[in-house]
């Protein structure tokens, strides 16, 4: 019997029927990826990149809000601004509001999470205890704490009682101490986030190592420094990002408790631009400055992720090609 071999036809189109359906495989897996993203990408776009393009815009005019666009006047307004002694003392107390938050607050926080760890007991009613600021909206949070600062009552008092002579502070009408003031807030409303992150974060410590140490003669203290801490260390760069974004461009409880004063001594950026933009109907102006917060804020995230958080990405990549 004489076997027939296969044309070089039916060859060829044997041979390409495997690639042909990867390939459509893969056009439908994109097809599908492309749908799911599209909803996403359209309310950043709508309410995202578009303000972004059309503050842009507004900040190359004198424009009030109210009439056409026509008295253009390119890049003056951000000469203006950057001249203006309010607009970099503002931009000067947003960078030690950064500053305090990485120094204090966020060790604050790793320094709760670490005491509750996971074996504390009652460390479920810690964790609620010291989250529930955080629930607040800061306009209630704001009119909590201006009436602990009022100067007849609240703080004053309590420590008039604790402390012998002691001489009641204007602690919101101080130029001085205004800023101090409002960030003591800031750490009790938002520290309980952190810690939230962190403990989450120590959940996920497999318990074995912490056992191995213990049996290799480690202490408690030492466990903290040389396990926990290390192994905490994507959060930390994490609520280091979170908290410097947030440290640059806030707003809420600041405006509710000093209104940005007395005299500038608590005026940040947002505020500056609530002030000089709506209020004094100055938008082109106001787009400027919302344009140097985003250009700071930008700048920022993009040269933290590429130098900080770079070997975190690589780290994942990695796994995810093993």
């Amino acid at each position: 019997m004489q076997l027939i071999s296969p044309t070089p036809a039916a060859t060829e189109t044997t041979s390409s029927q495997p690639p042909r359906r990867s390939r459509q495989s893969a056009l439908r897996r994109m097809n599908i990826i492309l749908l799911f993203l599209l909803p996403s990408a359209i309310i950043y776009i709508v309410f995202v990149f578009l303000p972004i393009i059309q503050a842009a815009y507004y900040s190359l005019y004198r424009w009030n809000g109210l009439v056409p666009l026509s008295d253009f006047v390119w890049l003056k307004n951000y000469q203006l601004a950057l001249s203006n002694k309010i607009f970099l003392g503002s931009i000067g107390h947003n960078l030690l509001i950064l500053v305090l938050s990485l120094l204090i607050q966020l060790p604050f926080s790793l320094l709760i999470a670490l005491v509750i760890g996971k074996t504390l007991p009652g460390r479920t009613f810690f964790r609620t205890v010291f989250f529930m600021p955080y629930i607040l909206s800061d306009v209630i949070a704001g009119l909590i704490w201006q009436f602990i600062y009022r100067p007849d009552s609240g703080l004053n008092v309590v420590l008039q009682h604790v402390i012998p002579g002691y001489q009641a502070q204007l602690w919101l009408a101080d130029p001085k101490i205004v800023l101090p003031s409002i960030f003591l807030v800031m750490i009790w409303k938002y520290f309980g986030f952190h810690m939230v992150l962190y403990v989450a974060a120590l959940q996920n410590i497999p318990d074995e190592i912490d056992e191995a140490a213990r049996i290799d003669g480690a202490s408690g203290l030492q466990i903290m420094r040389f396990i926990h801490i290390p192994l905490l260390g994507n959060t930390i760069r994490l609520t280091i990002l979170i908290s410097a974004l947030g440290s640059l461009q806030y707003f809420d409880l600041i405006w509710i408790m000093s209104l940005g004063g007395p005299v500038h001594g608590s005026e940040t950026m947002t505020t500056y631009l609530f002030k000089y933009g709506f209020q004094s109907f100055a938008l082109g102006y106001g787009s400027a400055v919302g344009v140097i917060l985003f250009a700071l804020c930008f700048i920022f995230a993009i040269m933290y992720q590429r130098f900080i958080m770079a070997r975190e990405v690589e780290g994942s990549l990695t796994e995810a090609a093993a």
